[in-house]
């Protein structure tokens, strides 16, 4: 894959977060495949466990296959972590199976605040329309709504 840039860009879209749990578990359960299918695709989605490979290094393979909506639409995301920084930071290059249409970027920032984790999300790059991307943003606050929940009730480990 070519170099991608590190730094959050201006374009896309932003959400800030708080979650009740500490920063490592937070880190976590972006990075376990276990952990990770439980909460990407919220409740409109399924993530098989066996379909998520989540090498968390630079260079390292991040994959999973989502089966979304009642029709169970099949999506192939792909990608690689670009920077890995433990705990406070990931960027993730990611298409959904279609390289050609540029590739997307995902910034995960983390900060320990008193035991509770700040995180600052941002989705960026590729090639997706403004509307497209509200709908991704829509989209991931449904997701972090799981990872909330499933932290607060301490399912992820």
């Amino acid at each position: 894959m070519a170099q991608h840039p590190d730094p959050i860009p201006i374009d896309g879209i932003t959400i800030v977060r708080e979650f009740e749990a500490p920063i490592d578990a937070v880190f976590d359960a972006w990075i376990t495949p276990r952990q990770f299918a439980a909460w990407f695709g919220a409740e409109n989605g399924e993530i098989p466990v066996d379909t998520v490979e989540l090498d968390a290094r630079p260079g390292g393979v991040w994959k999973a296959t989502m089966f979304a909506g009642p029709d169970r639409f099949e999506i192939h995301w792909i990608g690689e972590f670009v920077t890995v920084v433990r705990p406070n930071k990931l960027v993730i290059a990611f298409t959904d199976g279609n390289p050609d249409d540029g590739w997307g970027y995902l910034t995960v920032l983390l900060d320990d605040i008193a035991g509770r984790t700040r995180m600052t999300f941002h989705q960026g790059g590729g090639a997706l329309p403004p509307e497209q991307l509200e709908q991704a943003k829509a989209g991931w606050m449904s997701f972090f709504e799981v990872l909330d929940s499933l932290l607060r009730e301490s399912q992820l480990d």
